[in-house]
């Protein structure tokens, strides 16, 4: 067999990426990128800010255009979805969506760049975005001195904290909930937990998923599956919002965290809201349409919400 032949040999493929045998591997989706910018549709700024030097990742910042600036404001950290291997805080989607919940709810928020598998295995993922948490909370505890980010240590409440995300990214945010939980996360009070459209596994084969996370002990893995989690009841935050879609494919998977969640002890309100008609994450591929307004002022709503009773670690 000579080289070029070699070169074009798959060695695994899906909808998200292939990877071939001679080790390239194609994106299919999730590689565009806006700049930050003032949002002329919303007055919603951002701009980019790095957390990590090694490895070099970054948090996208948003700030409502028409707040107060003597006002501290309710704190968003989001994380972006894309099946562990695509999107970024820095794609369109994610940039449109997060310009859309800032100006509804007026909160301050940081969308968090995490390694991405395939050439970063999990549990990278994870990793990264705790490493964000306490980049946040290092604000709040005024370790950040010469270097702290303005926009949040002078404009965001951190007694008002709320973690989200949606998809593999909601996945990941319940993590970083339930170490919270676990370890603490001083500086931080944790008011809420947003999951919309969350990816969990369920009992069946998942062959995306054995190739990205190897080290993981499949369906019963707590990170992939919450309901084995000894520890669930720990999780911090006080209320928590599980967003679900009728014709979504991961729908009874997120009906099924709502019901573990609220058998496990844990102490908060769990509620779970479902669109109907609509598949996965429908909008953020239809932000215009009714369905996506009314999404997102539930969204707004939530993180709106008395956070008087939110769990101070």
């Amino acid at each position: 067999m000579d080289s070029t032949t070699s070169a074009g040999e798959i060695a695994f493929d899906s909808r998200f990426f292939r990877i071939y045998k001679d080790g390239r591997i194609d994106r299919f989706q999730g590689t565009e990128t806006l700049p930050p910018s003032l949002d002329p549709k919303t007055g919603v700024q951002s701009k980019d800010v790095r957390f990590s030097s090694d490895p070099d990742l970054s948090v996208r910042l948003f700030l409502p255009g028409s707040s107060d600036p003597a006002r501290k404001l309710p704190l968003l950290i989001y994380v972006h979805g894309g099946a562990f291997c695509g999107q970024s805080p820095f794609s369109p989607m994610y940039t449109r969506h997060l310009n859309a919940v800032v100006s509804a709810a007026g909160v301050v928020a940081v969308s968090v760049q995490y390694r991405r598998a395939p050439e970063h295995l999990l549990p990278a993922a994870y990793d990264d975005a705790w490493a964000a948490v306490r980049w946040v909370a290092a604000h709040a505890l005024g370790e950040r001195e010469a270097e702290a980010e303005p926009w949040l240590s002078d404009r965001a409440d951190f007694d008002r904290v709320f973690l989200a995300g949606d998809s593999a990214g909601a996945n990941i945010a319940q993590h970083v909930a339930a170490r919270a939980g676990v370890e603490g996360l001083p500086g931080l009070r944790i008011a809420g937990v947003a999951l919309l459209h969350p990816f969990f596994r369920d009992d069946g084969p998942d062959k995306l998923m054995e190739l990205i996370y190897p080290s993981s002990s499949g369906a019963t893995d707590p990170r992939m599956n919450p309901a084995y989690d000894p520890n669930l009841r720990r999780m911090a935050g006080q209320r928590v919002i599980v967003f679900v879609a009728e014709r979504d494919h991961l729908k009874e998977r997120g009906r099924s965290y709502y019901e573990a969640l609220k058998k496990s002890g844990w102490e908060g309100v769990v509620e779970i809201v479902e669109t109907e008609g609509e598949g996965h994450v429908f909008h953020l591929f239809k932000p215009d349409c009714d369905k996506a307004a009314e999404l997102v002022k539930k969204f707004a709503s939530f993180l709106n919400q008395d956070a008087g009773a939110s769990q101070c670690l």
